[in-house]
């Protein structure tokens, strides 16, 4: 090849990898408007906080099935409750329907759909409220049930379909989370917190994947990583991140949150009982739970459980292990990009690697930093935590949303069509025995008193 072409060459690269970003991507690119509205909500809330001008929360509903709220009528008929529900609908839908008109979809159409969305994510939410399955089933779970029995008997509605945005909506969620994943937790548990939430995990991840690709031979590779991110990590979040990372399908997808949620409510009932029976320091057996229950909520129902010592470590092991989202997600998009999809074995510049990575993590990461270095020591940490309870209400409508959305396109016979064999399954289980077993080591490592002081913000 003589040199014209070898410059005719590097000159065509180098215009491919150029239009591989543009400036209009800011603001028609989905992953870059999850960020800008994810972070038009926290400045809202944070204003709303420090200023006290105005109200800004997502509605929640109240627990019912109590002396207080004896029946779910008399939280639904609630004067305050309703105008929080509009409230919280015409913030979330005047957002996304922005988002989605300069992506180049109709608002009208969406704003329709996003209306029978979110009737029945009111639904889920709803039914997570009842006073006894509020400590055992997520508002996640009524939402992925609730969309998969509507497309799986009457079929989910035409009219509905233009407002299933999965991962619009989580990744918005994702980015008002950050604000709550704080760093300061990692000063208040120092060196337990990291050896305990960030050495287990990528170990756990790599002998997932190993198990998964080389011996049990799974073909689907997306699904692996998923598998893997969600059992390590932090259940769904994780799990969804690393979907955008790897560019995995939603069937991966909702397979894997589906297991998460399933083994979530298992462990989170039976993991007290077992630190009991075996006698477990309620420290260790706080940590053990913090670092292998998936979601956070059942994390602190599961540590409480075992007295306030428990509680206090497993929610802070938790928390530690949240921040490593960000971290995972763009290793993952890494690994996809220069090995496993390069198979032709091509050198990837970073160009390409920036491409494929997930934008909505940046936003997850800076909100992380901005309140960690920015809002928490400029405005106290109660004034933080304020914001950050603020925030939650959309967060969690976000969330609910999304899984509602999955559910909504979830198919059981495509669903089927995942299991290899039951290898998913399988890899699963292998995957969360070994990080039970490598987790409880490392927690009774750290914290037995034998190799280092037990941590005297705790004792």
């Amino acid at each position: 090849m003589d040199n014209t072409a070898v410059v005719d060459q590097v000159v065509d690269t180098e215009q491919v990898v150029a239009s591989k970003f543009k400036w209009s991507d800011l603001y028609k690119n989905e992953d870059w408007w999850a960020i800008w509205l994810g972070f038009i909500v926290i400045t809202l809330g944070f204003i709303s906080v420090t200023t006290e001008a105005f109200t800004f929360k997502g509605v929640k509903v109240a627990t019912w099935g109590t002396a207080e709220n004896p029946s779910v009528l008399s939280v639904l008929a609630d004067g305050k409750f309703i105008m929080g529900v509009g409230f919280t609908f015409i913030v979330l839908a005047l957002l996304f329907s922005i988002g989605m008109k300069c992506m180049g979809k109709s608002p009208v159409k969406f704003i329709a759909g996003f209306a029978g969305v979110f009737l029945l994510a009111l639904l889920a939410y709803t039914l997570a409220a009842q006073v006894t399955m509020k400590n055992y089933l997520e508002y996640a779970f009524w939402a992925l049930l609730i969309g998969m029995l509507v497309c799986n008997t009457i079929k989910t509605p035409e009219w509905i379909k233009p407002a299933i945005q999965t991962e619009f909506y989580i990744k918005t969620g994702l980015v008002i989370m950050g604000a709550e994943v704080l760093f300061s937790n990692i000063a208040e548990f120092g060196i337990y917190g990291l050896g305990i939430a960030w050495l287990v995990t990528p170990v756990v991840i790599i002998f997932m994947w190993l198990f998964g690709t080389k011996f049990l031979k799974i073909t689907n590779k997306s699904m692996v990583m998923i598998i893997a991110c969600a059992t390590s990590v932090c259940g769904t979040s994780a799990a969804i991140a690393s979907a955008a990372a790897c560019k995995g399908k939603k069937n991966d997808l909702t397979f894997a949150v589906g297991l998460s949620l399933i083994f979530t409510v298992v462990m989170m009932v039976a993991m007290p009982f077992v630190c009991k029976w075996m006698n477990i320091d309620p420290m260790i057996g706080g940590a053990w739970i913090g670092g292998t229950v998936d979601s956070t909520g059942a994390v602190v129902l599961a540590g409480e459980a075992l007295g306030p010592i428990g509680g206090q470590v497993a929610a802070l092991v938790k928390m530690i292990q949240n921040i490593l989202i960000g971290f995972i997600a763009f290793a993952v998009a890494i690994f996809f990009t220069t090995k496993v999809d390069n198979t032709a074995g091509n050198k990837v510049g970073v160009s390409e690697i920036w491409h494929r990575f997930p934008k909505f993590i940046i936003g997850f990461v800076l909100a992380s930093v901005v309140f960690s270095f920015l809002v928490e020591p400029a405005f106290g940490t109660e004034t933080t935590k304020a914001v950050i309870k603020s925030l939650s209400g959309f967060k969690g409508w976000c969330f609910c949303l999304a899984f509602m959305s999955i559910g909504l396109e979830t198919n059981f016979k495509e669903m089927a069509s995942q299991m290899q064999g039951g290898k998913p399954l399988t890899l699963y289980v292998v995957g969360q025995v070994f990080n039970l077993i490598l987790t409880l080591f490392v927690a009774w490592l750290l914290l037995s008193g034998i190799f280092l002081p037990i941590p005297n913000i705790i004792a």
